[in-house]
């Protein structure tokens, strides 16, 4: 075997790993277009007062990225512009890796999101992860003078047009209706009750807990074990709690609703003997008012149904009494965690049907 041919096996294998995995990942964020902007949300929150002015740009920030990792797969994959795709690679990795970097070293948020909810990476898996990317990228780069083109400029610029228009189209449909996988513990034919659950024998996080005491102007730090609880000599400043290992989790662990009284109602739905109608409005302030018409009317045929009706919420009693004043809703409010409503369905307003804590049913009201 020949430098060339050599160049030309390793050339091909890293542009074809390249290709797969910019492809997966652009793909599963496509199908949850929604889901993405969530995740440039938290980002820029999470990054500060500077970022957070970008805020309202989340979605066209997804839209752009999902179109760049998936077309950037694309041309990988049919050998489109290798050279220039090898550039652009590069010119992502360079960008991705460092900031991977940062979050795996401050955590500002939980997971990266490279992969959407389809395959959750810590944060530092997703560096490393980078990395190997990384080097295949300059792989790429140094061997692609021995790949040859596969494909006439006009078959090249086909390609590429059908991809891009099946993935705008697919994009569009996702995000008018709901995501056409459901990568979420939340998705039809799951049963929230069993989601909640902890095995038995199943491992509890483990905490170290220290308190910390001063005397003569000196802080030191105990333990449970040592603290001077009998030297008053001492005086108590504060108690650090640190995670030492992190145990099991269940798929669902924050499904909690109160009621406008609030008193938690979360068994009284799950446990519910009718079929339960539950409406999630996230943030009554980006609900269309357009849908007041067919809340009220999905109130009232619930209502004539024998169905429990929920509409619930994680804004704030300034919002709702806005909300329902403007609407003229004929229902109550229940809230819950936004964040959690947000993993629950990705509309707003969207509707979940559940009977015995099974979800049968979603969809998005605006499709409907």
């Amino acid at each position: 075997m020949n430098s060339k041919q050599a160049g030309h096996i390793i050339g091909s294998t890293a542009r074809t790993l390249l290709a797969f995995v910019f492809i997966f990942s652009g793909f599963v964020k496509a199908v949850d277009p929604l889901g993405t902007t969530y995740k440039i949300e938290d980002y820029l929150t999470a990054f500060g007062s500077f970022f957070a002015v970008f805020i309202p740009m989340a979605e066209p920030l997804a839209w752009v990225l999902i179109a760049f990792e998936f077309l950037l797969g694309i041309s990988l994959l049919f050998n489109i512009k290798t050279q220039i795709t090898g550039w652009l690679a590069l010119l992502l990795m360079c960008f991705m890796t460092p900031l991977t970097l940062y979050i795996a070293l401050k955590n500002p948020v939980s997971d990266c999101g490279c992969f959407g909810d389809a395959l959750v990476l810590s944060n530092w898996a997703t560096f490393w992860k980078n990395i190997v990317l990384l080097a295949l990228v300059v792989l790429l780069l140094l061997t692609k003078k021995h790949i040859s083109q596969t494909f006439t400029g006009k078959a090249e610029a086909g390609i590429f047009v059908v991809f891009t228009v099946l993935l705008v189209a697919m994009m569009l449909w996702c995000r008018l209706r709901l995501p056409l996988i459901d990568f979420r513990p939340y998705k039809v034919g799951n049963n929230i009750i069993e989601l909640m659950e902890i095995p038995e024998g199943a491992d509890p996080d483990v905490y170290e807990t220290t308190f910390v005491y001063e005397k003569d102007g000196v802080e030191q730090e105990f333990t449970l074990q040592n603290y001077p609880k009998n030297d008053s000599s001492w005086v108590f400043v504060r108690q650090n709690t640190k995670l030492l290992h992190k145990g099991y989790e269940p798929p669902i662990h924050d499904f909690a609703i109160t009621n406008e009284d609030f008193e938690d109602i979360t068994d009284d739905i799950l446990y519910a003997e009718d079929t339960v109608v539950m409406v999630v409005m996230y943030d009554l302030e980006k609900t269309s008012r357009k849908q007041a018409a067919k809340l009220n009317r999905l109130y009232e045929d619930s209502q004539a149904a024998g169905r429990v009706f929920v509409a619930v919420t994680g804004s704030g009693t300034d919002e709702i009494e806005t909300f329902a004043e403007e609407t003229q809703a004929l229902y109550p409010f229940c809230t819950a965690d936004g964040t959690m409503l947000k993993t629950v369905i990705r509309a707003n307003p969207g509707v979940v049907i559940l009977s015995d804590g099974t979800v049968v049913e979603k969809y998005n009201l605006r499709g409907k």
